[in-house]
């Protein structure tokens, strides 16, 4: 999951699109059905996957939980794979829109760090599903060619990757790669979202406040 949360790539226009879908008051009728078809088909693989995971969830079971046809979601989806992608993205997309809310740019590293990292574990907490879902996601074959693109690739969009990099250049994070950084940053607040979700431990703003500053400790200079 780290290549999502140092990946991190969603521009403000991109965010204004995620709020204008769907949301068309001149949308007719059919275009709307479409859009339900779409979103059923979408939170079917969601809820099955999460529960079945990837190789036990077919596209046949998709289209019986999402009450379609069995040809009807390949109008969708031209197949098992693009659906489990484009679910990802669509999840990555929520969860970028609620990272860039408030982010403070002009704020100090820590700061910046302390206000993501908050919001992360918290939009986890309150989403396990989608939580659930991306780990597993990165935790597969699919997530290979996502972690090289997030460690390498070089965009102003990538806001963890960037913080990351501007921290250690203005010597308030340790000289580390990239990929250690992330292992340091955010091992314990995946680990203790995941137990959270299992219900293993209660995180409160008191642990969760805690939680962060041990992430930031693990990083700082």
């Amino acid at each position: 999951m780290h290549d999502l949360v140092i990946r991190g790539g969603l521009d403000s226009a991109s965010i204004n699109r995620y709020y204008r879908c769907g949301m068309n008051v001149h949308s007719s009728p059919n275009t709307m059905k479409n859009q339900d078809k779409r979103s059923n088909i979408i939170q079917a693989a969601l809820d099955l996957i999460v529960e079945r995971g990837f190789h036990g969830t077919s596209m046949a079971m998709v289209a019986q939980k999402a009450d379609v046809g069995a040809g009807t979601i390949y109008h969708y989806f031209e197949s098992k794979e693009a659906l489990i992608k484009e679910l990802y993205r669509e999840l990555e997309e929520k969860i970028m829109v609620a990272l860039w809310e408030g982010d403070p740019v002009s704020k100090p590293i820590r700061e910046r760090f302390i206000h993501l990292w908050t919001v992360l574990l918290k939009y986890f907490i309150a989403h396990p599903l989608y939580f659930r879902y991306v780990q597993q996601y990165h935790n597969s074959p699919y997530g290979v060619s996502l972690r090289r693109d997030a460690l390498s690739k070089g965009d102003d969009r990538y806001i963890f990757k960037n913080l990351f990099e501007e921290g250690v250049s203005q010597k308030v994070i340790k000289d580390l790669p990239l990929s250690m950084l992330s292992a340091l940053a955010f091992g314990p607040l995946l680990t203790l979202a995941r137990d959270h979700t299992l219900g293993f431990v209660i995180l409160d703003d008191t642990l969760i406040a805690e939680t962060v500053e041990a992430c930031w400790d693990g990083i700082k200079k």
